[in-house]
């Protein structure tokens, strides 16, 4: 995760969207302990910094939660929904850390499966 989360910050971000800007604290719990992670979102730039300041949005969970998470293992929102993750504060927010974390390797959006169907078929719908 520390790698992953270190590599944000070199540059604009086009899959952030351009008007949300926020912050957003991640607690990673291991053997009583927390490793806290600030990322800071604004005008498609990531600023992350090791601190457990106050955030909009903060986001607790296991290590190797966080791990699965960088690692595209897991989804955020399959985490989310088997109580994996807990969040507090600015939902909003939580669509921006789906976008800084990779989904699972191989998968593709929707919109994609939709047109290379649609492609399949000679363009009909």
């Amino acid at each position: 995760m520390a790698e992953h989360l270190e590599q944000l910050g070199s540059g604009r971000r086009t899959d952030l969207p351009e008007t949300t800007a926020g912050t957003l604290r991640l607690d990673a719990c291991d053997d009583g302990h927390s490793e806290h992670w600030y990322l800071t979102v604004d005008d498609q730039h990531v600023r992350v910094t090791r601190s457990s300041s106050d955030a909009e949005l903060v986001v607790r969970a296991d290590r190797t939660v966080f791990e699965r998470l960088a690692s595209g293992e897991t989804h955020l929102s399959a985490a989310l929904l088997r109580n994996e993750v807990t969040v507090q504060g600015n939902i909003r927010l939580l669509m921006l850390l789906r976008r800084i974390f990779p989904g699972p390797v191989g998968a593709r959006h929707p919109r994609e499966l939709g047109r290379a169907a649609t492609a399949g078929r000679g363009g009909r719908p």
